[in-house]
């Protein structure tokens, strides 16, 4: 039996998965790393322990029983987007890499919308926003000018921790549609971006496809991973690339729904000429010359999360849900607007919070429940609206994650996005993508899509009642008024919070 590996380096720890040509996983093993927050809004991690913990992890699975390590024939990888790797000449980090979820360039934004102006959107395909990864470069060199001086290149995590497993410096497309220095859909560093700060062409990795070669392992890597010396490794992706990857979201008409403590809404798309204009992320897929719209919720499965420990701490999800299937869509007159820690998609607003809108003394618990689940699904379906208004089919959802686990919810899906919605049996996510890649890349198959015939397994599957969709296209009317209706309050109440 022949293997791939998929690494999946995210951001609290690294999963990494040996699959077969089945698609099935032989064998899984995770390891942890800190994060470390020196300062409010600062979200920092050490690139180093990445490798670490990747390299014991690899090693746990060469050694699992039952194993042939000699069969592993590819390895690829997934990564968390947007973190900020500054390497010196010596390829060495000048400092800790800032994530994603690093806040602190607000001030670099604004200067990122002053310089560019419309060119930002007509390039980079999507707004200057803080987890970027422009504004981290440009708040180093503004705010640590010595270790800026020493930075000859930049890396995104998942690049850094395949350059040192092979020695060899590159980015993909769809990690470097993140980094707002990408002309997206000319798939080429943008001159113009760089020019317009100061930063020479050099500053850059070399691009290559997400299936892309780039390598094998170095030989200290490949003794203390136990992996083959001639193992090939392939350039791999951004998360949410791999995480549509292994749904199998390849074509038009395929949409993915994914509910963990954020939620996204991921659409293929074929048309690099599609304009959103930037009201949802524009990026290159890891399939070749293919992309996605994606628009994010930032309190999705927080939400729920939430009323849980709020209302109900002692219970499980699945006793808090009891039921919840019984309530008429529209939760008797009760609207929930999940804006606990403002919102993404389509308002970019750190100030707005959420609401209950129509409390009644009729309303019981379950009724709060069903709400919070309505809205959750509301705000996802904000992005799905658009992605129908600017001409996209979406026809077919995917849905993985929390909201994937309750037949109720599930349903709930179909009658507000009024898609079919399915289900899989095995949720492995961005780890199964970047298997995915490697298996491509390998040979395995002919096309990702027939490499996803073989490794994405369909479940059950919820088709859209005409009674519910009539209903909440009513419903999500309202919805939609609720953010201009509540913001200025919010605003007026943000003095006053904790």
């Amino acid at each position: 039996m022949s293997y791939v590996i998929g690494v999946d380096l995210g951001t609290s720890a690294v999963k990494v998965l040996l699959v077969d040509k089945n698609g099935t996983v032989a064998a899984e093993a995770t390891r942890s790393y800190p994060l470390f927050h020196e300062h409010t809004g600062w979200s920092e991690q050490r690139a180093d322990d990445w490798v670490d913990g990747t390299v014991a992890a690899l090693r746990e699975l060469t050694e699992a029983e039952g194993i042939d390590a000699a069969a592993i024939e590819g390895i690829s990888f997934s990564g968390q987007m947007h973190g900020l790797v500054l390497l010196d000449g010596e390829g060495n980090p000048i400092r800790n890499a800032i994530l994603w979820n690093d806040t602190r360039t607000t001030g670099q934004c604004r200067e990122i919308e002053r310089t560019l102006g419309d060119k930002l959107l007509s390039i980079t395909r999507n707004p200057a926003l803080e987890g970027f990864t422009l504004p981290k470069i440009l708040w180093v060199r503004e705010n640590e000018p010595e270790a800026f001086a020493k930075a000859q290149l930049f890396l995104l995590p998942k690049d850094y921790l395949r350059y040192r497993l092979t020695g060899e410096l590159h980015m993909d497309y769809s990690d470097a549609a993140g980094t707002l220095l990408l002309d997206v859909a000319g798939k080429a560093w943008s001159e113009e971006v760089l020019a317009a700060f100061n930063l020479p062409a050099s500053f850059c990795p070399a691009l290559v496809e997400s299936h892309g070669l780039v390598g094998t392992l170095l030989p200290q890597y490949a003794e203390s991973t136990g992996l083959p010396a001639a193992t090939k490794v392939f350039a791999g992706g951004a998360d949410n690339a791999c995480g549509a990857i292994g749904s199998g979201i390849l074509s038009e008409g395929l949409t993915l729904c994914s509910i963990g403590t954020s939620g996204v809404i991921l659409s293929y798309e074929n048309d690099k000429s599609k304009d959103f204009a930037g009201k949802v992320h524009f990026f290159n897929h890891g399939k070749e010359d293919s992309f996605y719209v994606m628009g994010v919720t930032l309190a999705a499965g927080y939400s729920l999360s939430w009323f849980k420990k709020t209302f109900a701490p002692s219970e499980s999800f699945d006793q808090l849900l009891e039921g919840v299937g019984a309530v008429k869509p529209g939760a008797g007159g009760l609207l929930f607007t999940p804006y606990l820690v403002g919102e993404r998609t389509p308002h970019a607003d750190a100030v707005i919070r959420a609401s209950f809108i129509g409390v009644d003394g009729s309303h019981e618990r379950i009724h709060f429940a069903r709400a919070v689940m309505e809205g959750i699904t509301f705000s996802l379906n904000e992005s799905v609206d658009m992605f129908r208004k600017a001409g996209k089919t979406v026809d077919t959802i995917i849905s993985i994650g929390g909201g994937a686990q309750n037949p109720a919810w599930l349903q709930m899906q179909a009658d507000i996005f009024d898609a079919k919605v399915v289900a899989l049996e095995n949720e492995q996510g961005p780890g199964l993508g970047a298997a995915m890649l490697a298996a491509y890349g390998a040979g395995w198959f002919d096309s990702l899509e027939s490499c996803a015939d073989k490794f994405v397994k369909h479940a059950d599957s919820y088709s859209p009642q005409p009674e519910a969709v009539a209903a909440y296209k009513g419903i999500f009317k309202v919805y939609q008024q609720v953010y201009e209706q509540t913001r200025g309050l919010n605003e007026a109440l943000a003095p006053y919070r904790g």
